[in-house]
């Protein structure tokens, strides 16, 4: 099974929806006019590329990537990853790994000192992290805005 990943463009939004929509089945769906004003800003945003996983021409995946500029570490950026999501039928074929790899790749290049990313509690996901080279980090925190 060939994996390609590349840079997401505005043709994968459809395809991104529905990955987002098996990572967080209980958000509200977006209306297209919606989905298309985010996109527009999440494409236009400096230093973040939306990655996809292909497979057969399929959209078999996606990682969100974003490099932050940083004032420590002698001024060397972090790069996040967030959703973070492989389609159920292509789970455990290495779409995942392969996402991962390219993550770590873009980081490098960006000139990152690190890649970090949030996962879910869940002992599946926190061993495919492991896997891929990660480590955990720290206990982590947050507050919703509503």
């Amino acid at each position: 099974m060939e994996i390609t990943v590349r840079a997401a463009d505005a043709a994968d939004l459809s395809a991104l929806l529905g990955l987002y929509s098996e990572l967080n089945p209980d958000d509200a769906p977006l209306t297209r006019a919606s989905a298309e004003t985010v996109w527009a800003a999440v494409a236009g945003q400096q230093g973040r590329t939306v990655l996809v996983a292909e497979v057969g021409g399929a959209v078999a995946g996606t990682a969100d990537c974003v490099v932050m500029p940083n004032l420590t570490r002698g001024g060397r950026a972090i790069l996040f990853v967030e959703n973070v999501v492989v389609a159920g039928r292509f789970q455990r074929r290495g779409v995942g790994r392969q996402l991962m790899q390219a993550a770590v790749r873009l980081g490098e290049s960006a000139g990152c000192y690190k890649v970090q990313l949030l996962a879910a509690d869940d002992e599946y996901v926190h061993s495919f992290y492991e896997a891929c080279g990660f480590e955990p980090l720290a206990q982590g925190f947050r507050r919703y805005v509503e």
